[in-house]
């Protein structure tokens, strides 16, 4: 009785801790960010405000682009993204024209969703044009670009597809161009190298200091202001109030000057995001950091690693566990029921012809979430055809001579299967199961476009920079990892072929 009346104290204890410590860490704070510097910048400063104001938070960098972040906002999987009352206007209330702050937020209302913070800089979009190109064609204004057709553009993907982007200006200006699509974190790149002489810009890019660029003037007024600002779930300031209060600190804090010094730092001079927001927090001068020395070797085992090697792998072999178990009946069933033979082929193979953004793009609204679900649902499908294919291809490489003999001993199906079959396919099936795994480490890096991490988010962050070192310290890693994988099912094939010739030997 005592030791029953012992349990139950501990057990209630037990309750208590956990209902106390529940209490004691609360949900942090999750801030998302888009794929390019200022949004990095950006979220690491709103994360860091709501520390300092002691909210937990934490950053989801480089989520994609503003469909992408706006439906994980609505979905629960973040909490706030720095956003621009420009884009909110056209590509979120699809409105053909600007709109005030009041007047987005009256829209915004009946979603649950709401702007506040103004942080006191536009960032709208401009044309910029290598200067020689601009001075060679007498370029001013966007309606000069009229006159010169053969001018190469480069423009970000975003901007290709927005309402307030290439279709809207060319409609605008009646341009004439056909635009090469370009990632933002590459445009300077091509533009200096002559491979365009034209390229979309935001007007506080980092970049625009430091180079020769003519920012080409909207004599139309096509684009609109791009206002800064938070937004968030309109439920999340009540959930956050210190979190919030300490955004408030921040209205009107960074003009245009002081975004691009930012942009500049972490872009240009390879400070880490983190620093660049600390130093602004604190107030300090901004002086040229030491980030681009860091040196290869220390990037890549950069405190981040095994965070990100654990989500790596866990991408890789969680999608890979789920689809030997689903891959290897499905092969098994398309061998044995000629019926069904190529429609499960076929089906297997549809998500190979998917690109993987756009499968990511399709997951997100679909699972509700962003993350690891969708990537690993994602993943999961890509690894299904090697190893269907492969178990079909092994069950059938089986000769019937063999098959015959195991049936003239009395053996049923089943047993054939499990004790003739499958053993002799197994060479097949390993190969089939290996490949998805190789291919799977090379995707996975895909995932952290959705805020999954992996090495991915080394190169997203990379690609934003235009940083080759972040970009390596990514890749590096992802590829020594895939060199392993295949290592290792090398040597489980070399096991498993010997283990079948020595059975087939024995019998």
């Amino acid at each position: 009785m005592i030791r029953g009346a012992a349990w139950r104290l501990a057990a209630g204890l037990a309750l208590l801790a956990a209902a106390i410590g529940a209490h004691a860490a609360p949900e942090p704070l999750r801030i998302g960010s888009k794929r390019f510097t200022e949004s990095y910048v950006l979220g690491e400063v709103l994360v860091q405000a709501a520390s300092r104001a002691g909210v937990p938070a934490e950053h989801k960098p480089g989520l994609g682009n503003t469909a992408i972040l706006f439906a994980a906002l609505r979905s629960g999987s973040i909490d706030a993204y720095p956003e621009y009352t420009g884009t909110i206007a056209a590509e979120i209330l699809k409105s053909s024209g600007p709109l005030d702050l009041a007047t987005i937020n009256a829209r915004l209302a009946p979603l649950g969703v709401a702007a506040t913070v103004p942080l006191g800089f536009s960032n709208s979009y401009a044309i910029g044009v290598r200067e020689d190109e601009a001075l060679r064609g007498n370029l001013v204004t966007l309606g000069d670009l009229v006159r010169a057709p053969r001018l190469a553009l480069g423009l970000s993907h975003e901007f290709l597809g927005r309402r307030d982007g290439w279709p809207g200006l060319k409609a605008a200006y009646s341009l004439p161009h056909s635009p090469t699509a370009l990632d933002h974190g590459l445009a300077y790149e091509a533009l200096n190298a002559g491979q365009v002489a034209a390229i979309d810009v935001y007007t506080t890019d980092a970049k625009l200091a430091r180079g020769n660029i003519v920012l080409l003037e909207d004599n139309k007024k096509f684009f609109p202001r791009y206002d800064a600002v938070i937004l968030h779930r309109a439920d999340t300031p009540k959930h956050y109030p210190m979190a919030f209060a300490a955004f408030a600190g921040l209205e009107g804090r960074i003009d245009e000057v002081t975004m691009r010094s930012l942009n500049a730092r972490a872009e240009i001079d390879h400070v880490p995001f983190a620093e660049v927001a600390r130093t602004f927090l604190d107030a300090t001068p901004t002086t040229v950091g030491t980030g681009g020395q860091r040196g290869l070797w220390k990037a890549i085992f950069a405190p981040d690693f095994g965070r990100l090697t654990r989500q790596h792998l866990v991408l890789v072999f969680g999608s890979l566990f789920a689809a030997v178990l689903v891959g290897v009946p499905l092969g098994i069933l398309a061998a044995k029921v000629r019926a069904v033979s190529q429609p499960v082929l076929a089906v297997t193979g549809i998500a190979q012809t998917i690109p993987s953004l756009a499968l990511l793009a399709i997951l997100i609204p679909i699972t509700g979430t962003i993350g690891a679900v969708p990537a690993l649902i994602a993943l999961f499908l890509y690894g299904l055809l090697p190893i269907v294919r492969n178990t079909h291809a092994g069950l059938l490489g089986v000769s019937k001579g063999q098959r015959d003999a195991a049936r003239a001993l009395g053996l049923k199906p089943g047993t054939i299967l499990a004790r003739i079959e499958l053993p002799l396919a197994l060479p097949t099936i390993l190969a089939g199961i290996k490949t998805a795994a190789v291919i799977g480490v090379g995707t996975a890096t895909i995932a952290a476009f959705v805020g999954a991490g992996g090495y991915g988010e080394r190169i997203a962050q990379g690609l934003a920079l235009n940083d080759n070192e972040a970009l390596l310290a990514g890749a590096i890693p992802a590829a020594v990892l895939a060199l392993l994988v295949h290592g290792i099912f090398e040597v489980i094939e070399h096991l498993a072929g010997q283990h079948t010739w020595n059975s087939s030997q024995d019998d």
